[in-house]
């Protein structure tokens, strides 16, 4: 990215949410979907993302979040009696129980790439949607034949595992009509998976070694040490996720360290308990807050004119959203 003959411009990229306004949107979301034993959730969904896409500013532009509350309901619905029909089939019939199963696991790559051209298209910036182009033979081979190749490889492709599933959800992403580019290797992501492992090993060694003499408090100490990793691969996978891509000829610079990740996840956990659960809310802002400040997107060129251009673009398509069979099977 540094060897680019044009110079690069930083971009902003603010999230200007607050936590008790959100705490507020949380609690009227929470009570309306409690009365209505979960038929509110689909509105309460869209509220919360519509406020957290709005208080999203790249470039000086918010984010809009563009779906219908109707819609979601609907997928839910299907999703849940889908679920009940199964069950009750497989209680009086377990042979078309096994079946049905066997229908749902080939289903579930396609019912995937559903969900995220759902959340893509109901995604905008300046007026264009975001797009997702996945295939189902793709969508396959990422869910289940890498990871299946991962366990069978004794986690050797483990990281090939993830850097396959993490490409197929961003080189299939478009910015209108402009696909996202992924660059991360094996390498990039095997490098974490050993720092990982390693942290895993001592862990278990230092259980082994200490448990006798310690008893419960070790269990403590490797609780402790696990959240450390936690946050550790949290930090790196993203930090690698937002470096490796690109939009045409624009980039993305993230920087989470590792001290301010662990503080803030030790706050909001602390501050979750006290609070007896009252302050999630407060704590999905501070930590959205967190790493939207440390993803720092660069643009080659006039981002602006680029953004136009794809507006131009998708019009000249003339696609309306209606149109498209699109939905939500509860992955937000």
């Amino acid at each position: 990215m540094k060897d680019c003959e044009e110079p690069s411009r930083p971009l902003s990229l603010d999230f200007k949410g607050e936590g008790y306004e959100y705490f507020k949107i949380w609690c009227v979301n929470t009570l309306l979907t409690i009365i209505t034993i979960g038929i509110y959730s689909a509105w309460a969904t869209v509220r919360n993302n519509r406020y957290f896409y709005a208080n999203l500013f790249l470039d000086d532009s918010s984010f809009q979040y563009l779906a219908d509350p109707l819609t979601i309901l609907k997928g839910r619905l299907i999703a849940v009696t889908c679920f009940v029909f199964y069950l009750v089939i497989s209680n009086f019939y377990p042979i078309v129980g096994v079946f049905l199963a066997l229908m749902m696991f080939i289903a579930i790559p396609y019912l995937v790439i559903r969900s995220l051209a759902f959340r893509n298209r109901m995604t905008a910036w300046r007026g264009v949607q975001f797009r997702f182009n996945g295939g189902y033979q793709d969508a396959f081979v990422a869910l289940y034949v890498w990871p299946l190749l991962g366990v069978i490889s004794i986690g050797l492709l483990y990281p090939m595992t993830l850097l396959k599933l993490n490409r197929f959800i961003a080189a299939n992403s478009a910015y209108g009509t402009t696909n996202f580019k992924f660059h991360a290797t094996y390498k990039d992501y095997g490098k974490i998976f050993l720092l990982i492992f390693i942290g895993i090993i001592i862990i278990g060694l230092m259980s082994v070694v200490l448990l006798s003499s310690t008893g419960p408090e070790m269990m403590l100490v490797s609780l402790v040490f696990y959240g450390i990793l936690f946050v550790y691969a949290k930090m790196a996978f993203i930090n690698l996720f937002h470096n490796s891509l690109r939009l045409k000829n624009h980039y993305f610079l993230a920087d989470l360290e590792f001290n301010g990740l662990f503080k803030i996840y030790v706050t909001n956990l602390f501050l979750i308990i006290v609070s007896l659960g009252l302050y999630l809310p407060v704590a999905k802002v501070r930590l959205t807050k967190y790493i939207v400040d440390h993803i720092n997107p660069y643009a080659l060129g006039d981002f602006g004119e680029f953004a136009s251009a794809e507006k131009e673009k998708v019009d000249a398509l003339g696609e309306e959203l209606g149109q498209v069979f699109d939905f939500d099977i509860g992955a937000y």
